[in-house]
């Protein structure tokens, strides 16, 4: 009997420690695969580090990325941010792997007060909405025959307006100009200044939220930066609502009539009320009226900028632009001879543009949410809830994808030995996105820059009006010149020879 319980008890020793072996088996290789087999990028400090530096913090995360392909920075006790330069990482997660990244509720958080349900911030099925409603806006046949139009003209007032200016050799913004006069809203000009500054500081607002930890705290106090937002954004709520009730008066057989996007959103909503609220239909079009400006705007700013400390480039464009248009003398002559086949040989234009988007991208920063835990394509791990950013503005200006002349503003670079422009991996240069949600709109934006800059620099030669004042960016979602561009313009006498 003793010997039986003997047996019995052995054998349940046997299995306690057989239990308790797999346990700590299981466990031991959790913990080992934890610390063995995760791989995370380096950290190279918190996000206080890039509070201190926020005045050029996309200069200071270029710096880092010199040293680390990719890298991450502590965000909360138990987030990390990840940055990223390596175009595989950004082919992963714009492309391989677009369903495990998004804007994400981190993102929205942060934005939604803004943007609301739009483009921007959405994901899913209404960012797949939006994203099939306009996607007619920017086909070949829209472009063609009805932007084209608007662009040229445009480019004429615009051109009427610095004509003024030169006449009288005062200075001008070249960044209020671009701002306002690209904007396809309507109302005085009054009120859309005031509607592009309400909007501009309130992007610097937002971006301020990703670095600041007592945002959320300010904004239900409502003090400090917070409550500066909210007025803010009353202000661009109450122009679009205007802008909105002002196209809808004119009742539904006009807006039928209408050609642009503001025409399309209003048309879905009278068939789809259910769907498109008021609200969300104010968010859809401030997203898109705002991608316009920003992509074009901004970049002609910068672009102008360029033109102006390389003048050699300057006159390079002119006499692309002379051979390809004719010796129109008119302004008028002039922008009706922009033909399809004309822009479509401005290699050297539409290489100083890119060249200008590569060094100056109009987001210079985009940061995506991780779904679900994943492995990037150089070995290290994502966590789930983490966010991810790709670096435009860094991205140019690493010389380990652009060569050791990375900084320079070479338009040369974008051209094959037969002078023709050469297009670049949208991985790489990344002013557009890439993958599934890459940008609709980025043919629309190279013509109308590509009009605007043929039409302003036929008729005028550019310079800085404070020659060898510091130009620098200010810190926001999108890449604005701090304080401003002001510029001289001066006729030109004559054509040049051929």
């Amino acid at each position: 009997m003793e010997a039986a319980r003997e047996s019995l008890a052995v054998t349940l020793s046997i299995a306690v420690a057989a239990a308790v072996a797999v346990f700590l088996s299981l466990w031991g290789r959790r913990w080992w695969r934890r610390r063995s087999f995760y791989k995370y990028p380096p950290t190279i400090g918190s996000v206080l580090g890039l509070v201190l530096r926020y005045h050029r913090l996309y200069d200071h995360l270029t710096e880092i990325s010199r040293r680390h392909k990719t890298f991450r920075v502590l965000v909360g006790l138990h987030r990390y941010e990840i940055y990223t330069c390596d175009p595989a990482v950004v082919e992963h997660i714009l492309s391989s792997k677009f369903h495990l990244y998004g804007k994400g509720s981190h993102n929205r958080d942060k934005m939604g007060d803004l943007f609301g349900e739009g483009i921007f911030v959405a994901d899913g099925s209404k960012w797949l909405h939006q994203r099939k409603l306009s996607s007619q806006q920017f086909s070949a046949r829209f472009l063609k025959d009805y932007s084209s139009k608007v662009f040229k003209k445009n480019a004429a007032k615009l051109a009427e307006v610095i004509s003024c200016t030169a006449t009288s050799g005062e200075m001008f913004d070249v960044q209020v100009a671009f701002g306002v006069k690209l904007d396809c809203m309507q109302g005085s000009d009054e009120e859309e200044r005031e509607f592009v500054r309400a909007f501009d500081e309130s992007s610097a607002l937002l971006l301020w939220r990703y670095l600041n930890p007592l945002w959320r705290l300010q904004r239900l106090l409502n003090v400090g930066s917070e409550a500066k937002l909210r007025k803010n954004i009353d202000i661009v709520d109450g122009y679009i609502y205007k802008m909105i009730n002002m196209r809808t008066s004119t009742g539904l057989n006009k807006i039928k009539q209408g050609e642009d996007i503001l025409s399309r959103f209003l048309l879905e909503r009278e068939e789809n009320p259910r769907e498109m609220s008021l609200k969300y239909l104010r968010d859809i079009i401030l997203n898109f009226v705002i991608a316009g400006k920003d992509s074009t705007g901004g970049t002609l700013s910068w672009f102008f900028f360029m033109l102006c400390s390389h003048p050699s480039v300057q006159e390079k464009i002119y006499r692309e632009v002379q051979v390809l248009v004719g010796k129109a003398e008119s302004l008028e002559d002039f922008t009706m001879g922009i033909t399809e086949a004309a822009l479509s040989e401005m290699n050297y234009l539409r290489a100083a543009l890119s060249e200008t988007l590569r060094l100056y991208p109009a987001v210079p920063l985009d940061t995506k949410m991780c779904f679900a835990d994943d492995r990037f394509p150089n070995g290290f791990d994502m966590r789930k809830g983490d966010g991810i950013s790709y670096q435009p503005y860094a991205m140019g200006r690493m010389t380990y994808l652009w060569g050791d002349d990375a900084e320079e503003f070479r338009p040369e670079r974008w051209l094959d030995e037969a002078g023709v422009f050469r297009h670049e991996s949208p991985y790489k240069f990344t002013a557009f996105q890439a993958g599934p949600r890459i940008c609709l709109g980025k043919d629309f934006a190279y013509r109308q820059m590509m009009i605007f800059a043929a039409v302003l620099v036929r008729f005028f030669v550019f310079e800085l009006g404070e020659k060898g004042k510091a130009v620098f960016y200010k810190p926001m979602l999108t890449l604005h010149i701090d304080g401003g561009l002001g510029l001289r313009a001066s006729r030109r006498q004559r054509l040049h020879p051929d």
